[in-house]
């Protein structure tokens, strides 16, 4: 059994070589390669991709591979009606995933992996305002591996109050980055999603870039950083009536990354069953609101 202070050692040796890697020029490349429309080259590259890592392409709306005329528009597909049910839950899982950590937030800290922790006013680039909203409150890290379905949906009803485009790295968020690259998730691209709801009160969404993902979109404003520029953007939808219902789809990563949900105090009680590492789908239940 390793001792704390082994895993965190070695989860840096692992990542080690991404310090080093040009991850944004190999991002940039990825991107390109993703838009693609090769014909033949391009139905090649998704089959090796289902192959590779086991896409059941039995749930997607449209299973032909070669029907896909980009890589994007195959790893953007949707999956056939019916096949996520919803559950009876007051929040639902908003995607097909892995839970890499969840629970309370310790005053202002969220537990990354054993031995890392960053704070919301970190992960909300410094608005303290906003993130003393989940002071003591609850969050969620889910992690979409390349093989998992990849639009993001609501895990309740909200309507949209601002979006947050930070710049950042892009570092790879799997399990052994984030047990070896403090900070990550505030380190790396992302984009900030702040949502109210009328039952639930304030909560955000945040999509987190990584390395080779080519773009974040969402549904209200398309893709998000198709330029990296290196600084903040923010815009305002507090007065644009977007509203989103339970289960509706918010957004997708073009190419697998993570979503993190924050929750203010005593909104959600987890789901029993939740475990970190463990598979969750979209439409399961997350959780419900604690009994008062």
């Amino acid at each position: 059994m390793r001792s704390t202070l082994e895993v965190m050692m070695f989860g840096r040796l692992s990542v080690l070589p991404q310090y080093l890697l040009p991850k944004r020029g190999l991002t940039q490349f990825a991107g390109r390669v993703a838009r693609a429309q090769g014909g033949r080259a391009t139905t090649r590259l998704i089959r090796w991709f289902v192959g590779k890592y086991g896409v059941d392409m039995s749930e997607a709306e449209n299973p032909d591979i070669a029907s896909y005329a980009s890589f994007n528009d195959f790893f953007g597909r949707p999956l056939k009606p019916g096949v996520r049910p919803l559950a009876d839950a007051d929040f639902i899982s908003p995607v097909d995933g892995a839970i890499s950590q969840f629970g309370a937030i310790d005053d202002h800290h969220i537990l990354q992996a054993k031995g890392h922790r960053f704070t919301t006013t970190q992960l909300l680039a410094g608005d303290a305002a906003l993130a003393d909203r989940f002071r003591h409150g609850s969050f969620a890290n889910l992690y979409l591996s390349p093989k998992d379905y990849h639009r993001l949906h609501m895990p309740c009803a909200g309507r949209l109050q601002r979006m947050i485009y930070v710049p950042g790295a892009l570092f790879s968020v799997n399990p052994t980055t984030a047990r070896g690259v403090p900070g990550l998730f505030a380190r790396n691209e992302r984009v900030v999603c702040v949502f109210d709801s009328e039952t639930h009160g304030r909560f955000v969404m945040v999509l987190v870039g990584a390395t080779i993902v080519g773009s974040m979109a969402t549904t209200w404003h398309g893709v998000v950083n198709p330029r990296r520029t290196g600084a903040i953007a923010e815009w305002e939808y507090a007065d644009r009536p977007i509203a989103l219902e339970q289960g509706e789809e918010m957004g997708r990563f073009l190419l697998g990354s993570t979503v993190i949900m924050l929750f203010e105090k005593d909104v959600i009680d987890f789901n029993a069953d939740w475990r970190p590492e463990g598979p969750v789908r979209l439409g399961e239940a997350m959780g419900n609101t604690p009994a008062r």
